[in-house]
């Protein structure tokens, strides 16, 4: 743990740096010449096409380029770089055009869905462990069948128990949609518990109607309820984790790629300029 804080005050103090240097640079080259916005371009452009290489370096883990840590650290700080250039190159100002705001728009949404990758490959898993380690994503959808089959048999065994549909009659109201798939996403991701809470108090409520056997599968009942909201729990997350590389890259390339437009264009209205 020590020696990841000394990395990250390692990699925040060249950050800082590497910050103050270009700001520095870019104010004193402004005013002297007309050029200094294509050479922050330039310098963006670069440093984008280093981040946009990431993704293929981790494919040719054969070559001597260093350890993916090292490699997925330069990428957080080094995509933090850029929005400091960013600002630079547009001088602050929100770009007119919409040629223009298409380009800062797509930045923008891979500036935040990396930050946001950030915050769940980091805090996630962490989440993920605390709520008793994780479930294998593709074995999810078993685990979900099983739990409803085992729900849907003790429904019907308290009717030939117990002699009574009270509890068969709560799980078609309030547990068949429950069991049937995933549930509460949103309340998942945010830790809110308010639909578990609900079930369990109406599980707590339908008490007072039960005879002892049927408050015996009541309870076997509330257990599977908790299993299968910590199943949707890790569905949730895991989902996460995985369905925001396919916002980041596709919208990574989509950014480079109106960049490269956007670098033809101003060099060919420049030289219809002169």
């Amino acid at each position: 743990m020590k020696g990841f804080a000394r990395r990250r005050l390692l990699w925040s103090a060249l950050l800082v740096a590497a910050s103050l240097t270009v700001a520095s640079a870019y104010l004193l080259w402004a005013g002297a010449t007309t050029r200094a916005t294509y050479l922050s371009g330039w310098l963006l452009f670069g440093v984008m096409v280093l981040l946009t290489g990431y993704n293929w370096f981790k494919k040719i883990p054969y070559l001597p380029l260093g350890s993916s840590e090292v490699w997925l650290e330069f990428h957080l700080y080094a995509g933090a770089f850029t929005g400091v250039l960013f600002l630079l190159h547009v001088r602050w100002t929100w770009p007119s055009g919409w040629f223009q705001t298409g380009l800062t728009l797509l930045y923008g949404i891979v500036m935040s869905s990396g930050l946001l990758g950030i915050l769940i490959s980091r805090g996630w898993p962490k989440r993920l462990t605390a709520r008793g380690g994780e479930v294998p994503f593709d074995r999810i959808p078993i685990v979900r069948r099983q739990l409803r089959e085992q729900a849907e048999a003790l429904a019907l065994k308290s009717v030939a128990t117990a002699k009574s549909p009270t509890i068969a009659d709560f799980y078609a109201r309030r547990l068949h949609d429950f069991f049937a798939g995933p549930q509460n996403f949103l309340s998942h991701l945010f830790e809110i518990r308010l639909p578990l809470n609900g079930l369990l108090h109406d599980l707590h409520d339908l008490d007072r109607f039960l005879n002892a056997e049927e408050r015996e599968i009541a309870a076997r009942l509330t257990e599977l309820v908790r299993q299968k909201d910590g199943l949707d729990y890790q569905r949730a997350l895991q989902l996460t984790l995985r369905l925001w590389l396919f916002i980041h890259i596709p919208f990574t390339y989509s950014l480079m790629l109106w960049s490269i437009a956007h670098i033809v264009l101003v060099y060919g209205f420049s030289a219809g300029a002169r």
